[in-house]
């Protein structure tokens, strides 16, 4: 039970059944209120119609007992003067509250002034009726009536009206409250029995649509368990043929799988190529050293140094490729980079061709060890290729600082310009020649370029030959 509840469906369900149960009471609530004030504003105004018509009846010379009184149970009638006696009454009222007097018989019959009842008729014939002022006030009260054996409840009005002879009545009249109860029974059991059957229907079309909407992500969870069990990083996730959040997510996945495919098999090319970088010279330093045990006069020790010399920068490659590719921070110090190409190029005493410079002072954040490495990396590879000279130039360029290493050699085939910026790539040519490097230099500068925010590209040099441009963000002026 809990790992159902744990579901998103299971949890969409429950909280849009709970929503719509909440809107249910609410309306249900709003419109039995609703009809429970329509119906008593009905027994109201009946109430209230039938007070004004026995008030409308009392003139000064009009006995009680000759009142048209309603009969039966729909408006029991109550008339009562100014010291709270009842002097009127429905005929069949057996016992009332809710009015101004419990009493349901009056004390004693109220003949009319002036006359007996006998001449009543005779009299109100003969002398016009003089109507009393009645009250606009309207007053109402809840209470019951037994009429002729049966009880119910009532609205009762109280119609105030002031005749002449008689002084100040009131009368209060009944209007049944039997169809306001009926009505309210027949709603509430309606929505009694018809919310729980509606928030049924609710929550399984909820559970069905949200399964519905939900099954492409399960899809996608199985395949995801499968690639993890299986280790096979080529494998796809079902992407759905619709435009919602789920095949966002699923593009999205698919996406970061290729990537991470591609860092894997990156990765495996790395350390494969780098286990056979790293085999030649091992090799050849073996064979030399087991010579050289066998016959010391046949040792080549020069051989022997620069076999040793290029697995120390091998190793050391690997190792700053290992930390760019960790994340390591550039830093932010200061370096100025006509400086710093001073600095390295007054150390480098066994170019093979001349070194031309045109430094202009521009200064940059970042890491003093990885430029230098990139400048130097960047010489290594014009050296390999110049026919003549190789320039080195700084400049700034708008916000950003260029580092520019440009040889006179062949050049970089357009097609083969992104190419020789991979993890041991050499072209061609480079690769017959006796001091070819392994093909990190470039990747290495690259790696660095990026992580101090700035590029690496190659291009066509003015004067013919290859053109490598650095470009890294200008330092913030100090201050």
């Amino acid at each position: 039970m809990r790992r159902r509840f744990g579901s998103v469906r299971a949890r969409a369900t429950l909280g849009a059944s709970l929503v719509v149960a909440v809107a249910l009471v609410a309306a249900g609530a709003a419109v039995l209120l609703s009809l429970r004030f329509s119906l008593i504003g009905e027994a109201e105004a009946d109430a209230d119609s039938a007070a004004r018509r026995v008030a409308s009846q009392i003139t000064p010379t009009i006995a009680y007992d000759k009142l048209e009184l309603p009969e039966g149970d729909d408006n029991p009638v109550q008339i009562v003067d100014a010291d709270g006696r009842l002097v009127a009454a429905s005929e069949d009222l057996e016992r009332i509250s809710g009015t101004g007097t419990a009493a349901v018989k009056p004390e004693q019959a109220s003949p009319a002034p002036g006359g007996d009842d006998d001449d009543d008729d005779d009299d109100s014939a003969e002398d016009p009726l003089e109507q009393g002022e009645l009250s606009d006030d309207k007053k109402f009260t809840d209470g019951s009536a037994t009429v002729d054996g049966e009880t119910a409840d009532y609205r009762f009005a109280a119609v105030e009206v002031s005749v002449e002879g008689k002084g100040d009545l009131t009368v209060y009249a009944g209007g049944s409250l039997e169809s306001e109860q009926s009505a309210m029974s027949t709603a509430l059991t309606s929505l009694l029995i018809g919310f729980p059957l509606l928030l049924a229907v609710i929550a399984a079309v909820t559970w069905l649509v949200t399964r519905r909407a939900l099954r492409p992500v399960d899809a996608i969870r199985s395949e995801m368990a499968a690639i993890t069990a299986s280790e096979d990083l080529a494998r796809r996730v079902p992407e759905p043929d619709t435009h919602d959040e789920v095949a966002r997510l699923a593009r999205t996945t698919n996406e970061t799988l290729a990537a991470l495919q591609a860092s894997v098999e990156r990765q495996r090319r790395f350390v494969a190529d780098a286990s056979h970088e790293l085999r030649s010279p091992i090799a050849s330093l073996r064979t030399q050293l087991e010579v050289g045990v066998a016959h010391p006069e046949l040792l080549d020790v020069d051989g022997a140094v620069e076999d040793t010399v290029r697995l120390q920068e091998l190793a050391a490659d690997l190792l700053l490729l290992a930390r760019l590719d960790a994340g390591e921070k550039p830093g932010a110090t200061r370096v100025d980079l006509a400086a710093l190409a001073r600095e390295e190029l007054s150390q480098r005493t066994r170019d093979r061709v001349e070194v031309r410079t045109d430094l202009l002072g521009v200064e940059v954040a970042g890491s003093r060890g990885q430029l230098a490495r990139v400048l130097g990396n960047l010489v290594n590879n014009a050296q390999r290729h110049a026919r003549t000279h190789v320039t080195v130039a700084t400049r700034a360029e708008g916000a950003w600082a260029v580092l520019a290493v440009s040889d006179d050699g062949a050049g970089v085939p357009e097609s083969e310009r992104e190419h020789v910026f991979e993890r041991f790539v050499r072209l061609d040519d480079a690769r017959t020649r006796d001091d070819g490097g392994a093909g990190l230099g470039l990747a290495i500068a690259r790696d660095v370029a990026e992580r101090h925010g700035g590029t690496l590209t190659v291009q066509e040099a003015p004067g013919g030959g290859a053109l490598f441009e650095l470009r890294v963000p200008l330092a913030p002026r100090a201050g």
